[in-house]
């Protein structure tokens, strides 16, 4: 993959987190990306999140697999661990590297094709496996890298391009995801940086799997009229449910809105999310009447955006499994290999 690196030198007068960190320290290389993919302002948005979490570079795993969406993470947290994995493979990478390293804040980065096609079986069997990790699907239904076919999460009443008939239903990952046993479920849009920043960070918080689709209008082959992806329909269209505010641990904030109703939601290590609901009917802890909604305003035509599902439990799959709190490559090689006289009771269990 070829790439630009950015300039080093910045102004010393900007604005530093707590660890004397400015949001520059959080970029990567420069895009090559076409000019106005929605997957640059979805980059942004992650910059601007981690850099307001304070978190440490060096605690933080980006993974990625195939497609424009799966080159995003190079232009972003380039001091990070990182591994660009093979075509719908990301999951897998993910879940052994978690496995091995439970220390790290784990990122992964996919599109639509890189999850609802070839790697549907791997982006199912890391929720139900309930796999702590940030899941992020840079959505703009169709294959930027290969002339712009229609993928399996564009609406069958969106055309292509030159007016090609899309024959086949979607596939709507969120409904998916709440099904399948992910904690936390959200929905957002490129273009709606207040709301996708805070949704980020709350996710990133989150102690299981959370997954955030993110429409994100692709503008070489999927930004035409009667596109259900492009900008200015997902801009006339958006259903929003309500409004995040993130309160990290040991930060309070005022909320004041006269709208609906604001519930406080607790995150795993004392933080926060100030939930501001527009829709004060909708009970995001209910799974069931969150994925009525969404099929309910899909029929509309509507996106429907927010935080859509949350399960406070927040189990992960290391304490599914009972595994060592150590990372493996801290724990001695006597306690890895511990001998054929330990292992044969192990194995005589599959004779």
């Amino acid at each position: 993959m070829s790439y630009i690196q950015k300039p080093t030198a910045f102004h010393p007068a900007l604005k530093k987190n707590k660890l004397g960190l400015t949001r520059r320290d959080y970029e990567g290389a420069m895009s090559t990306l076409c000019a106005g993919c929605g997957h640059d302002s979805i980059t942004a948005a992650i910059i601007e999140a981690c850099f307001k979490l304070d978190l440490p570079a060096h605690r933080l795993a980006k993974v990625s697999g195939i497609g424009c969406s799966s080159k995003a993470p190079t232009y972003f947290l380039s001091r990070s661990h990182g591994f660009n994995s093979v075509h719908g493979r990301m999951p897998s990478i993910t879940t052994g590297a978690n496995l091995a390293n439970r220390d790290l804040i784990y990122l992964g980065v996919s599109g639509d094709g890189d999850t609802a096609s070839i790697g549907l079986s791997q982006f199912c069997h890391a929720m139900r496996r309930q796999l702590n990790m940030t899941y992020i699907v840079m959505n703009n239904g169709c294959y930027g890298l290969t002339k712009g076919q229609f993928s399996a999460t564009n609406d069958k009443t969106s055309p292509s391009k030159k007016g090609e008939s899309n024959l086949f239903e979607a596939i709507d990952l969120a409904q998916i995801a709440i099904q399948l046993g992910a904690g936390f479920v959200g929905r957002s849009f490129s273009g709606d940086k207040a709301q996708l920043v805070p949704m980020i960070e709350a996710a990133m918080s989150y102690n299981g799997f959370a997954f955030l689709d993110v429409i994100s209008p692709c503008v070489t082959f999927n930004n035409h009229p009667g596109s259900t992806k492009s900008y200015d329909y997902v801009r006339g269209h958006n259903s929003v449910l309500d409004k995040l505010d993130f309160v990290p641990a040991e930060e309070e904030i005022e909320i004041d809105y006269a709208e609906g109703t604001t519930s406080e939601v607790d995150l795993h290590g004392g933080a926060k999310i100030h939930l501001h609901k527009l829709d004060t009917g909708y009970d995001p802890t209910n799974a069931d009447q969150a994925i009525n909604t969404i099929r309910t305003r899909l029929n509309k035509g509507e996106v429907t955006t927010g935080l859509l599902y949350f399960d406070g439990r927040e189990q992960d799959l290391h304490e599914t499994l009972g595994t060592s709190e150590r990372a493996l490559n801290q724990i001695p090689i006597s306690e890895l290999c511990p001998g054929s006289k330990n292992l044969a009771p192990i194995n005589d269990r599959f004779r």
